[in-house]
């Protein structure tokens, strides 16, 4: 492999240093989250709980317990685990899987709903204020390079 410029190993180690901070704040916001859809729920939960609003945002009945594992990357056991306590606090619930009368899906249940979309509704707020402040271009070079990041750990 050929040498990289150091300025180009410089930016590099730059940007990964940006991201170590960027993620430690997320975890930091995700546990606040977490709190605002439920005062006993943690990051996990809140992880969970959003895989699952994701998989039934399209108007799907629920989602699969194993397809919720295998998108976060997690053991089937710790997922179990999690959601047994999500369902405990009333935010989940199971439910018949109409195309396959054996399996069971997950759906947010009504409080669970309404936690997460206001806790979702003042996240965007909260986004839009810092956002506002960047002008379009960077808005749209943001985007797309996230997306690129995204796509290349994916």
């Amino acid at each position: 492999m050929a040498q990289r410029p150091e300025q180009t190993t410089r930016l590099i180690a730059d940007v990964e240093q940006e991201l170590s901070i960027l993620l430690r704040r997320a975890r930091s916001a995700q546990m606040l989250l977490a709190r605002r859809v439920h005062p006993e729920m943690d990051a996990a939960g809140y992880a969970l709980i959003s895989q699952i609003e994701l998989g039934t945002a399209s108007g799907r009945p629920g989602v699969r317990a194993s397809d919720v594992a295998q998108a976060l990357g997690l053991d089937k056991s710790t997922v179990s685990r999690g959601l047994t306590h999500l369902e405990t606090l009333g935010l989940i619930e199971r439910v018949g899987d109409p195309d396959d009368g054996r399996a069971r899906l997950l759906r947010l249940t009504a409080t669970g709903a309404e936690g997460y979309g206001a806790m979702r509704a003042q996240r965007q707020t909260e986004f839009r204020a810092i956002l506002d402040r960047w002008d379009t271009p960077d808005l749209a070079d943001l985007a797309r390079l996230l997306a690129r990041l995204n796509l290349d750990l994916s």
